[in-house]
């Protein structure tokens, strides 16, 4: 009866704070001089992390099992492996963009998982003799890894084509205004100057602006294919178990 008390308060506790810090990310994503705010996002995440954790182990001691053995275990290590990814960047002390990326996930696949869809599997029941096999955790455990890994990998590939073929239609609406501006020179050459000027000034590409948004398609495009490759190793590990 505790175990269950405190399987359902660490439920809500965590969704709860990965709600809040999905809010708080895309405000900082869309204002960065709030920095306070962004770090208090970055340790939500953190207690996200473990909330989850502790979730898990609470489960397992009182099933007496791994944690993996129906759709709402399955859904919840899913949620806690959303939330590990986003991790590694923030202790190797670089910018956290996969936490605004990635986040919607964790906080989907917990939703769903404690909706009331799946409410007749949150029980815990004993294990059938042929699903007791340290195998077939390992296959199991493996294998959601390899699947969250590769749906991080590939929402972090599709953010990157997406910022990047906004930046491209911008870069070809400026040079299509300056073509504009050198057919119509009859105009006067001091008002074409100007308003070239204005133009470029405007659109310069070593504006704070641009230059955020060419680290960001740097980080998508190294985490993207970084986080793909470990998927695809935790794919292969899983299979071979």
């Amino acid at each position: 009866m505790i175990f269950s008390i405190l399987e359902h308060l660490l439920t809500h506790i965590s969704f709860s704070i990965v709600s809040i810090r999905i809010t708080i990310h895309l405000i900082s994503f869309l204002v960065d001089e709030m920095v306070k705010l962004y770090d208090s996002s970055e340790k939500g995440m953190i207690m996200t992390f473990f909330c989850i954790t502790g979730l898990l182990i609470t489960r397992w001691i009182y099933s007496g099992h791994f944690p993996l053995s129906d759709l709402y275990e399955s859904l919840i290590f899913l949620s806690w492996s959303f939330s590990l990814i986003p991790l590694v960047p923030y202790f190797k002390k670089n910018q956290n963009i996969l936490s605004t990326i990635i986040g919607p996930s964790a906080i989907f696949t917990q939703c769903f998982a404690t909706s009331g869809l799946v409410t007749e599997v949150h029980k815990s029941t004993i294990l059938v003799p042929a699903l007791q096999s340290e195998w077939l955790i390992m296959h199991v455990s493996m294998m959601i890894l390899g699947y969250a890994a590769l749906l991080c990998g590939s929402l972090l590939s599709v953010s990157l084509l997406v910022i990047t073929v906004r930046k491209k239609r911008k870069f070809f609406a400026t040079s299509n205004r300056v073509v504009n501006l050198n057919q119509s020179f009859f105009f006067g050459e001091m008002e074409y100057m100007n308003e070239k000027r204005n133009v470029l000034q405007n659109t310069s590409f070593f504006s704070p602006k641009n230059y955020y948004r060419s680290q960001l398609i740097q980080q998508l495009d190294y985490w993207s294919y970084r986080v793909i490759s470990l998927g695809f190793i935790f794919l292969t590990i899983g299979i071979l178990s």
